[in-house]
């Protein structure tokens, strides 16, 4: 009798720390992917964040486009005010949030289009730098926006999986939304001479 009471205290202390190990590897998961969050909206801040000073620099040359500045601002304001909460990322927020961004994406493209017109802006230094550090952020959110499919990737595949399933229901761990591209981007662009 001893002898089975203490199987049936082995196989119970096996069990809880398997649950302890996988409750342990679903946070560890979830934490990942919302750092991996955190890094995405930290490369879009340093975009808001260049965007003043280049406008600023442009404005002193093109003083004629005010709209496509003023087009470029009211996008970075509206961009900056959505914030979107990595516990709480739904498909229908991300969307939101990636809208806005594609926003301020669009109104750049426009005012770096201006730019053509002006020889003595391309050759402005402040603007060559400012330029260069905006491309390299692009790049940057590019990789985080990867990285973060990734992580949401693993932890959704984790979370979803037998008998971790069980447990991520139990404790509420909710799957994650992606990055996804923008409407129209699938369509190659039409280049005419």
């Amino acid at each position: 009798m001893k002898k089975s009471i203490i199987i049936i205290l082995a196989v119970i202390a096996i069990l809880v720390f398997w649950a302890i190990s996988v409750y342990n590897g679903l946070v560890t998961m979830e934490e990942n992917t919302n750092g991996q969050w955190a890094n995405v909206e930290t490369q879009y801040q340093r975009r808001a964040d260049l965007i003043p000073n280049l406008v600023n620099t442009v404005k002193g040359y093109a003083t004629h486009e005010k709209e496509t500045l003023e087009g470029v601002i009211a996008a970075r304001s509206q961009a900056t005010q959505i914030k979107v909460d990595a516990a709480d990322l739904t498909p229908e927020k991300l969307a939101q949030y990636q809208k806005a961004q594609g926003a301020v994406t669009s109104a750049l493209g426009k005012l770096l289009a201006i730019t053509e017109n002006y020889p003595a802006l391309k050759a402005n230094q402040n603007f060559l730098e400012l330029q260069a550090q905006l491309e390299g952020t692009e790049n940057r959110i590019n990789v985080a926006r990867k990285n973060f499919n990734d992580a949401a990737q693993a932890y959704n595949t984790n979370i979803r999986r037998f008998p971790k399933n069980i447990f991520a229901g139990m404790f509420g761990f909710d799957k994650k939304a992606y990055f996804e591209a923008e409407e129209g981007s699938k369509k190659a662009p039409k280049v005419e001479f």
